[in-house]
């Protein structure tokens, strides 16, 4: 039957707005991508080829059936299920027909994208225990397609290349270079020249960061760039790394890893053939910890200029030296030109987490603008001349507690932004996140769990910071000018940070999902809201747009989960209807969207073990190693993992074969029997108890009132 379907899909074809592809060339296989085509893929507006769409991943689309004055009649086209109830991520990817897209673990799926019928999947099979690994879910953030293979990784590191017709292994390859340590990989392979590239993830539990280029027909290594350098008492791997070296004190901790993983932003510009990868946080954060003597830290928290070829660094720009505060610049990066004080320039555009929006020359790495576009705490502004923002002292915990915008959540973490050259804007997914930054008093390096050196909690925003509003806080969709370095419009999005990615089409749209699981449309120009719709899942992931026979479609993966930590907000569509994972389109003239049934009530709290005695050394030893082991996902009760406190009597007694012995591994749920002792598994179940008691103690008694 899928190769049935397979075959109807590639015969009947896919007529794009304007455009009919050529089904009589031989060499137009399934997945039929190449450079020539994405040069002119301005002739094909109904195909999305990467997971931006085109080669600067603008997250454009150029069609215009949909548009502000009939979007209204925006409804549901299908639905296909993917059986899951974590975190959907992924930008599809649309070619002749079929949608390619990833899931939770790195499964792929090729569907239908007129009928959302599937025509294959390929899982990795990535054991349950590699969960352990990920800070922020068992996620993934897409894949590439060309010249007829699929190329996706799984969460542990392996890299595929597969047949776009079937799903087919055609090669793999392993990515890591040390499986002793945490690494993981969460973002989408990027082809480069004639290589595919992908990065890795891991730096809040230990590691070392680095890019890997393989060769696209064979698997073969080409090419690894390490984005810190390692122990200097050992050769460097490549030139850079020896003017990195300058920049860390000698003494830095070296077993911890440092940092720098590039686990999301990479985008090729095939005229300079130049790949620009963005890295990210410090491992530790806190760089005392990490490097004492303090310096820039290259090249945490950067945008890197490498040949693809050769592997070499062209040039690199860092936006937030010395990091301390997990101010990465993963977060996607745009490629367009732009005219700067009369000039037509090539540019680079990023808004990382640090709050400041940059423009830089893509060519030479020259900073053109840097602008604050969210609530910036930690630095007054960036130095144009030396490129260094100025720091100041409210940005400084190593003494004592402070309140600092941006969280470590950023002002905008990683879904994607979108640009429309029609209006000259930029779309943000935004947020004002406050928190309250504090240097753990003993750091104590872990193999293998949360190595942070400091921790963080949820901050008013008017506590400490009187010229702010307590308005400004939460999730905003911004329109920023690129050019002019300022907000075109701002739409409020509730107090809750997290929303979805954008979609902006020169139908003078833009479309973002949120949390609430309404799937928002707005003029572009104005940011008047001129659709809402109903999806019942809260959406993180951005959308695309693509035509099928004349007619053009909006899709996008619903899933809730990963950053931040599994949290669930009130009034959630996750916390109304669950969270079953889905991919959804939508058309013109389509109906409501089938919602999924309500949840339940929560019941009462049941009653903890009683009769518990235990010192406040081992209570305070089990909160200590909760929050480094378990607190990435149970932190929050109102989350997409279980309440710890709502433990059933079964639960409790198989405690120390869970999560010593890792009883539940299948199920995502590691054990911790190769870090953590016997004793210090009983010392955080002992905490989980005392948790439970006060939780259900309180609970009766606002019964009796």
């Amino acid at each position: 039957m899928r190769v049935l379907i397979t075959f109807l899909v590639l015969f009947f074809g896919t007529w794009s707005q304007g455009f009919c592809f050529d089904r009589e060339n031989p060499a137009l296989s399934p997945g039929a991508i190449d450079s020539e085509r994405l040069r002119h893929i301005a002739q094909e507006p109904g195909e999305w080829l990467t997971v931006g769409r085109d080669f600067g991943e603008t997250h454009y689309s150029p069609l215009t059936l949909i548009n502000d004055q009939n979007v209204d009649r925006l409804g549901f086209a299908w639905q296909y299920d993917t059986d899951t109830h974590r975190g959907l991520e992924a930008t599809p990817i649309f070619v002749d027909g079929v949608l390619y897209v990833t899931g939770n673990w790195g499964i792929v799926y090729a569907i239908d994208g007129k009928t959302g019928q599937e025509i294959w999947t390929f899982d990795p099979e990535v054991p349950g225990r590699w969960a352990r690994n990920a800070c922020c879910d068992v996620v993934s953030r897409g894949l590439s397609v060309w010249k007829g293979k699929v190329y996706a990784a799984s969460l542990d590191g392996r890299l595929f290349a597969l047949n776009a017709t079937n799903g087919a292994v055609i090669w793999q390859t392993d990515t890591f270079v040390d499986r002793s340590r945490p690494y993981t990989i969460t973002g989408a392979p990027r082809i480069a020249g004639k290589n595919v590239v992908i990065g890795n993830g891991g730096a809040e539990y230990g590691v070392r960061g680095y890019v890997s280029a393989f060769d696209l027909d064979t698997g073969k290594l080409a090419w690894r760039f390490y984005t810190v350098p390692g122990d200097p008492k050992k050769p460097f791997e490549h030139p850079e790394l020896e003017m990195a070296s300058k920049t860390w004190d000698p003494d830095s901790r070296w077993d911890v890893g440092g940092g720098g993983t590039a686990w999301d932003a990479m985008v090729y510009d095939p005229d300079l053939n130049l790949l620009y990868v963005g890295t990210g946080n410090g491992s530790p954060w806190v760089q005392a910890e990490r490097s004492p003597g303090g310096g820039d830290n290259l090249f945490l928290s950067s945008i890197l200029a490498i040949n693809p070829d050769t592997g070499r660094l062209a040039w690199h720009y860092q936006t937030t030296p010395g990091d301390n505060w997990d101010y990465t610049s993963t977060q996607p990066i745009i490629l367009t030109d732009l005219e700067f004080k009369g000039k037509q320039r090539k540019v680079l555009m990023q808004a990382p987490k640090n709050g400041f929006f940059y423009v830089l020359d893509r060519e030479t790495g020259e900073l053109l603008s840097a602008e604050k576009y969210a609530t910036v705490t930690w630095a007054s502004h960036v130095d144009m001349k030396t490129g260094k923002p100025q720091i100041l002292e409210q940005a400084n915990y190593d003494a004592e507690r402070k309140l600092i915008l941006p969280s470590p959540a950023g002002a905008h973490n990683w879904q994607p932004m979108a640009y429309n050259p029609n209006t000259g804007l930029v779309y943000i997914p935004a947020m004002n996140d406050p928190a309250i930054y504090e240097r753990r008093k003993r750091f104590t390096y872990i193999k293998g769990i949360n190595n942070q050196g400091a921790h963080f909690s949820e901050g008013t925003i008017t506590s400490e910071l009187g010229h702010v509003s307590e308005e400004e806080a939460g999730g905003f969709l911004l329109a920023w000018d690129p050019v002019k370095g300022k907000p075109a419009w701002r739409h409020k999005l509730g107090h809750f940070i997290f929303h979805g990615g954008v979609l902006t089409t020169a139908g003078n749209l833009v479309v973002q999902a949120r949390d609430d699981g309404l799937l928002v449309v707005y003029a572009a120009d104005t940011g008047k809201v001129l659709h809402q719709i109903q999806t019942g899942s809260s959406i993180l992931a951005a959308p695309l747009s693509y035509t099928i026979d004349g007619e053009q479609y909006i899709a996008v993966m619903a899933g809730y989960g990963g950053g931040p930590f599994g949290y669930f907000p009130v009034g959630s569509a996750v916390e109304k209807y669950g969270n079953e994972g889905r991919l959804l389109a939508f058309k013109l003239g389509g109906t409501a969207v089938p919602l999924p049934e309500e949840l339940p009530p929560l019941g009462p709290l049941p009653k903890p073990p009683v009769g518990q005695t235990v010192s406040a050394e081992v209570l305070a030893e089990g909160k200590n190693l909760f929050t480094k082991a378990c607190g990435e996902c149970h932190w929050n009760i109102n989350g997409g993992y279980p309440d710890l406190r709502r433990m059933s009597p079964e639960v409790h007694a198989s405690f120390q074969d869970i999560v010593w012995g890792g009883e539940r591994e299948a199920l995502g749920m590691a054990g911790f029997g190769d870090i953590l002792s016997k004793e210090q598994v009983e010392a955080i179940h002992a905490y989980l108890i005392k948790l439970s008691y006060e939780a259900y103690h309180a609970q009766t008694e606002e019964n009796k009132k």
